[in-house]
């Protein structure tokens, strides 16, 4: 696996996020093979609120290019971002689904009870299949030695790229005219159903 070094991270997030289609990021003994990223950029995304500032959690953000950003939500999911463009502008192109490659043994017992198709179909499943956890937030992706890699870029794309709205993400920002931000690989199982952002009560 070629790793991929900071000129490829360094560029515009639309870019990195379609060019990691394909790509496989790997962690431990667990490999998967990227189908699905989303594209966030902080000041000009009306979905990216929480990057708009640097914070203590946020830090890597606002670092080079080529560093993770794993954060915390919705009570028990960590989300694996990866820094793309120039420092202290922040933008994040999140990892939302793959295809196991390697360690398919570790990950049937952490994802346990579930079927393959959906070991990583969607960001929180695919973080709990590689051990993803806040301790690798702000890790040098293209150090060696690094505790997560990611490299072969486009070398497996199979069939057309496809782009459309962001899942669960609610104004307008969730508008898949002006914010077609979410790639995937067409005809792949392993990427996620689209759902819209669930209504405020």
């Amino acid at each position: 696996m070629t790793p991929l070094g900071r000129p490829f991270f360094a560029r515009p997030v639309l870019d990195v996020a379609r060019d990691l289609l394909g790509a496989r990021v790997q962690v431990g003994g667990v490999r998967v093979r990227v189908t699905e990223t989303e594209a966030y950029a902080g000041l000009t995304d009306p979905a990216s609120r929480v990057l708009s500032r640097p914070t203590r959690h946020n830090a890597p953000v606002f670092g080079p290019a080529g560093h993770a950003f794993v954060y915390f939500t919705y009570g028990h999911h960590w989300m694996l971002c990866v820094v793309t463009g120039e420092e202290d502008v922040p933008e994040v192109v999140l990892l939302r689904a793959g295809e196991v490659e390697l360690g398919h043994d570790t990950v049937a017992v952490r994802r346990a009870g579930v079927r393959e198709r959906d070991w990583c179909r969607g960001p929180g499943r695919l973080t709990q299949a590689l051990g993803v956890t806040g301790e690798l937030s702000g890790a040098d992706l293209c150090a060696p030695g690094a505790p997560v890699h990611l490299g072969g870029a486009g070398a497996s794309v199979r069939g057309p790229v496809r782009t459309g709205p962001r899942v669960g993400v609610r104004g307008p920002g969730g508008d898949g005219e002006a914010y077609p931000w979410r790639f995937w690989l067409e005809g792949e199982p392993t990427v996620s159903a689209y759902r819209p952002a669930a209504a405020r009560r």
